[in-house]
């Protein structure tokens, strides 16, 4: 089967499934040496066409991804469109992707939620206030309804906007400091960890001496299981914090 992926979670997803070396093409983004579409939101359809796909995997979970959904539609090119927000729903991508590539999806999709079973069956009796960044100019943050949000909670710690309703927002500087941050997690979508400055943060007005941790984005920006390195990583973190970083339950 000739699979073309159009963002870096399917793609990852794909790899998960060990469906690797159907894929023929992916956006700019992937970390996967296929024949190369243009970045995610400007896909060259042309090339994609001229690789005469069998199934092509969309993702909504990219804002701007309508675009070449239509492309497709005019196309008349096979496709499926994924859209994960939290844990659940990456299982159920994971599933999605294997059904629409003719392989089995359900052990994959039981493995995910047997990884994920060890963290959530913790309790925790102080948690970490953290403040995730996505983009820091504006700043946009995950809101509640984001797998960030659920992956903070595993680890002990809380999205100190988890109380919007939301996979994604925008704020302000003032906002976030009424919050009261003990942790500043930076993982800008797109942007490698040696690019992203701290001094950024620390530049803002009003910021005194919260920690500021640089986090490789495709273990935490990307709804695949990849994710799952984040959340060791993030648990790792925290663990080490926690003598410090107390807070009672609200």
């Amino acid at each position: 089967m000739r699979i073309v992926s159009l963002c870096p979670s399917n793609t990852e997803v794909c790899q998960y499934l060990g469906l690797e070396e159907q894929i023929v093409g992916v956006d700019d983004f992937s970390d996967l040496e296929r024949t190369r579409l243009g970045p995610d939101l400007a896909i060259d359809m042309k090339k994609l066409a001229a690789l005469q796909p069998d199934m092509v995997l969309a993702s909504l979970s990219v804002p701007g991804m309508e675009k070449n959904i239509e492309a497709l539609d005019q196309l008349g090119i096979p496709y499926i469109v994924t859209n994960p927000h939290s844990l659940d729903d990456i299982g159920h991508s994971i599933e999605q992707i294997a059904e629409a590539c003719r392989t089995d999806g359900r052990e994959a999709r039981s493995k995910w939620m047997r990884a994920l079973q060890p963290y959530r069956s913790r309790e925790w009796t102080d948690r970490v206030r953290l403040y995730w960044e996505w983009w820091p100019k504006p700043l946009f943050t995950p809101g509640g309804t984001n797998w960030l949000t659920e992956i903070s909670t595993l680890c002990g710690g809380i999205n100190v906007f988890e109380d919007r309703l939301m996979p994604s927002l925008q704020t302000d500087w003032e906002t976030v400091l009424e919050k009261k941050p003990d942790v500043i997690l930076l993982a800008w979508v797109g942007v490698m960890t040696s690019k992203v400055n701290i001094d950024i943060i620390r530049k803002r007005p009003g910021y005194e001496e919260t920690p500021v941790f640089i986090l490789e984005e495709k273990y935490f920006c990307r709804p695949s299981p990849n994710l799952l390195k984040g959340i060791e990583t993030l648990d790792k973190l925290l663990q080490n914090k926690k003598t410090t970083l107390k807070r009672p339950l609200p």
